[in-house]
């Protein structure tokens, strides 16, 4: 591939260094939850004040969308920063900890605003050069219940008039990962995030005479196996599926058959053929149990994020971007896709792009051992940002001239 080799974006992003970093303390502040986030919106429409941007606001949900013109016709690009905290009790002892009670930037989105700021301040000081246009695309409620797919819905993908060529975004990583490194992969970059929730029904009695009750809890205790032994003997280990069971309840006292049990279970796979398959079997395990022991079953099965996939072209191009700029050592591909998910997924299913996550742990700190993203102890060393922010803004700028070129 072939690629530019030089770029100023990596010495002008000096002038607003301190800039997008006390941003990103402001927002980790101040981190606010979901959908409606009217606090940091507006902190994003300050940093993005006097800016050559068109700017859209959200109708049911606090996003920001910024459109930035080029001086020259070309293609649309996005670049995408999520906005919204979790609902974590910060405990880092930092100077800029959440001063908000139970609340906390615990996956580091704060860093992605500030980062996406200072893409938006790079490329507007070049817009007379770009062949095309940029959208900056701020999200609520990555974390739940998604901000990702509203925005398409309210019209994101069209904005400039006519979709994006390309998407890019980062994720900062606060552990496992060496402070400054790049990491990304081709095809599936995170897992489909799914929830089987199951309530078996029978019939109360007394605990010394179970064959006059119907006692859903040795059934559901079936289900629970039987799912796991679905998995290993009818999906492929090379298309893997995790199936995890994180509530199970039911019975008040040891002597009294209840006449319900209840579980939830979050199912993650890598596939779409994964995920349909998994889907159809799990509820047909379920069903058969509660079947061959009499009773009766509600099954809710939730679908949530799908697979966030990477174009693979876009990829490499993410790749050999991040190499031209830091080295050749700043970039790895992943061996494995990460069984988180991402509801960028919903960007990557309608436009061809890349995910990267960037190593953000402190340097005092061991990756190994540091607390991961959603830990209250998850620490990020914001002098990664500036990196962020030259990237997502170079993405953007040579993905341009490649297709006007």
């Amino acid at each position: 591939m072939t690629i530019e080799t030089t770029s100023a974006f990596a010495t002008n992003v000096d002038g607003i260094r301190d800039e997008i970093i006390a941003l990103r303390r402001e927002l980790h502040r101040d981190p606010e939850i979901g959908l409606a986030l009217p606090r940091t919106q507006r902190r994003i429409l300050d940093a993005l004040d006097g800016l050559p941007l068109e700017i859209k606001l959200g109708q049911q949900l606090s996003s920001v969308v910024g459109v930035l013109r080029g001086g020259r016709p070309g293609p649309t690009v996005l670049l995408r920063g999520d906005m919204d905290g979790l609902p974590v009790h910060e405990e880092t002892g930092l100077e800029y900890a959440s001063q908000v009670p139970g609340a906390m930037h615990a996956c580091g989105h704060d860093l992605h605003m500030a980062a996406l700021v200072g893409a938006a301040k790079l490329l507007c000081a070049v817009r007379d050069e770009l062949p095309g246009n940029v959208i900056f695309m701020f999200q609520p409620a990555e974390e739940g219940p998604g901000g990702a797919e509203p925005m398409i819905a309210e019209g994101l993908l069209d904005v400039t008039g006519e979709h994006p060529v390309a998407a890019y975004t980062l994720h900062v990583i606060s552990g496992a990962d060496r402070n400054g490194l790049f990491t990304s992969r081709r095809g599936s970059f995170m897992a489909a995030a799914d929830c089987i929730k199951v309530v078996v029904r029978g019939a109360g009695g007394h605990g010394s005479t179970p064959h006059r009750a119907k006692d859903p809890i040795p059934a559901a205790c079936e289900m629970v196996g039987a799912m796991e032994t679905y998995v290993t003997r009818n999906i492929d280990i090379w298309d893997p599926v995790v199936v995890t069971v994180g509530q199970f309840h039911s019975g008040t006292v040891d002597n009294v058959i209840p006449p319900n049990a209840m579980f939830d279970a979050t199912v993650r796979s890598f596939s779409p053929e994964a995920r349909q398959k998994i889907s159809d079997g799990l509820m047909q395990v379920v069903r058969g149990i509660a079947d061959a022991h009499g009773l009766t079953v509600d099954i809710n099965y939730e679908w949530g994020y799908p697979v966030t996939v990477n174009n693979d072209d876009e990829a490499e191009f993410a790749a050999a971007t991040v190499r031209d700029l830091f080295g050749a050592d700043r970039f790895e591909w992943m061996a494995n896709p990460n069984a988180g998910a991402e509801d960028f997924s919903y960007v990557l299913q309608k436009v061809p792009g890349a995910y990267l996550n960037l190593g953000a742990c402190p340097p005092e700190l061991d990756p190994e051992t540091a607390p991961m993203n959603h830990s209250p102890f998850a620490r990020y060393d914001d002098a990664v940002v500036p990196d962020g922010a030259v990237l997502l803004a170079e993405l953007a700028r040579r993905r341009l001239s490649r297709s006007s070129a």
